[in-house]
């Protein structure tokens, strides 16, 4: 069998100003070929997964590009062409007996706010009619009806944090296979409810998402069932088809699986109200970092409304202000995401102080303004890292260049490009050992978990304001279908 795959990943935050255009994608990652297959088909990836799937079933794999940018504005029209026609011409210039995509599920581009659909709407028009087409999508993907028509397999993320990629692509590849071969003809369903979003995102290390995920694989044991998929939803996207759906692939009984799927939907529309976390303002966790005793552990303080993983500007001062307000000391922060003021930082010298003006300069109304600050400098770097840790081990990542500065006992990591903490050496790079720290100030929803809470004495959450804030109704929804929870009172 000959197998084409691709990686393109991009979670939209409608909200935002940055457009997301080819520069972006670079900073992540863009990779063809050859170079995405060394920098990524051996780790916690999809690409990862496709290529245990391949060696397993003999497959002559070949594949195009692995591409990411970090969550931010509507793609613009130019990079979602160059991504979209390097896969379509690859598809429409060869046979394939099947083709193996990952993708996000939430990406919006400036002129359609469907863009897997879109894309695989491309792809459909070159090649066979016959030929399947399988995708990996990220748990929070807002999945559209076209996908489900376009794409003959789905299979989605079960844990949040995201820790089973691999697992995910070689899920879906072991379909494939199956379909290719002619043994399996399988569909997608779906099944949604009015929301935003899965009321706490889809995490699964508590909560009902436990349960959800253990009937779905019990579900995923029938015969004529090859993968049930939750998707919690991307709420920061004002489009038509936003909010938790639940998709099931398969063949045979569609009346039971779309009871089954049904169900599923059911209960989280009927617990849209138990809520898991609860959100601090960041002067009520300022008050507990200056008292906190780390015998146990740092207190870990993660800013949810400031995740650049969610489309955030990164540059929120409201908690940051705080712990400077509160006399916080033996601390960390990171990253506050302000190219300006590294440029600026990057011209003093190791241990001087320099005058700056830090953060608040994308949009003050959401998250505070910049904070006029006398810094010490502690490191300069490059910005390049490599993860540790359970989501992105043995992964290249770079925030661009990199300073990290001390202010009153708070050493701070000032980067050029968004990316939200997930991964100690995110931190331990740049000379910041988190795990010796009292207080941990970090800019991430859920994912930090995987890796900060082993050593964590404490984990609390806060919302400042800024734009991921889980106070829906401070965001101009326009484009979602009314009425919708939260944003409505829905019996």
């Amino acid at each position: 069998m000959r197998v084409l795959t691709a990686e393109i990943y991009h979670e939209t935050n409608t909200f935002s100003c940055r457009k997301t255009d080819v520069q972006a994608f670079k900073d992540r990652f863009l990779l063809f070929e050859a170079e995405a297959i060394s920098a990524r088909g051996d780790a916690n990836t999809e690409l990862a997964g496709f290529q245990d799937a391949g060696k397993i079933h003999g497959w002559q794999v070949d594949h195009v590009l692995s591409a990411s940018a970090g969550p931010s504005g509507k793609v613009t029209r130019t990079a979602f062409d160059l991504l979209t026609n390097s896969v379509v011409t690859a598809a429409g210039d060869n046979h394939y007996d099947g083709i193996l995509l990952g993708l996000h599920g939430a990406m919006v581009t400036e002129f359609y706010d469907d863009g897997e659909g879109e894309m695989l709407r491309r792809l459909r028009a070159v090649v066979d009619p016959d030929t399947p087409i399988a995708i990996t999508l990220d748990l929070h993907a807002n999945v559209s009806a076209e996908m489900c028509s376009l794409a003959n397999i789905i299979v989605s993320y079960k844990t949040y944090p995201h820790i089973d990629m691999r697992e995910a692509g070689a899920h879906a590849g072991g379909i494939l296979q199956r379909t290719m071969a002619g043994e399996v003809r399988p569909r997608t369903i779906r099944v949604t409810r009015p929301m935003l979003e899965e009321v706490n995102g889809g995490r699964t290390d508590i909560g009902p998402m436990i349960d959800r995920f253990s009937e779905t694989r019990d579900y995923e044991t029938r015969d004529d069932v090859f993968a049930v998929s939750i998707n919690a939803g991307f709420a920061s996207a004002d489009i038509a088809e936003v909010g938790p759906t639940v998709l099931i692939t398969g063949q045979g009984d569609f009346v039971a699986h779309t009871t089954f799927a049904e169900t599923i939907a059911e209960d989280i529309w009927n617990r849209r109200n138990e809520v898991l976390n609860t959100y601090l303002s960041v002067e009520t966790a300022a008050t507990i970092a200056a008292a906190f005793d780390p015998s146990n552990g740092p207190l870990i303080i993660a800013d949810y409304a400031d995740n650049p993983g969610a489309g955030g500007y990164g540059d929120s001062t409201n908690l940051l202000s705080a712990l400077l307000d509160a006399n916080v000391s033996d601390a960390c922060f990171g990253p506050m995401v302000d190219p300006e003021a590294v440029q600026q930082l990057q011209t003093g010298k190791i241990g001087g102080q320099i005058p700056v003006v830090l953060g608040g300069k994308t949009n003050p109304d959401f998250g505070g303004g910049p904070l006029s600050l006398e810094a010490e400098i502690i490191a300069i770097s490059n910005g390049e890292y490599i993860g540790d840790g359970p989501m992105i081990g043995g992964l290249h990542g770079s925030f661009g260049p990199t300073v990290v500065i001390r202010i009153d006992g708070i050493d701070i990591l000032v980067v050029s490009i968004a990316s939200q903490m997930l991964d100690l050496q995110q931190f331990k790079t740049f000379g910041i050992s988190p795990q010796n720290k009292t207080i941990v100030g970090l800019k991430s929803m859920q994912h930090f978990r995987a890796a900060f809470e082993p050593i964590a004495g404490k984990v609390i959450v806060c919302d400042s304001g800024a734009l991921c804030t889980p106070d829906y109704d401070r965001l101009p929804y326009r484009n979602v279908p009314r009425p919708m929870f939260p944003l409505d009172d829905i019996d």
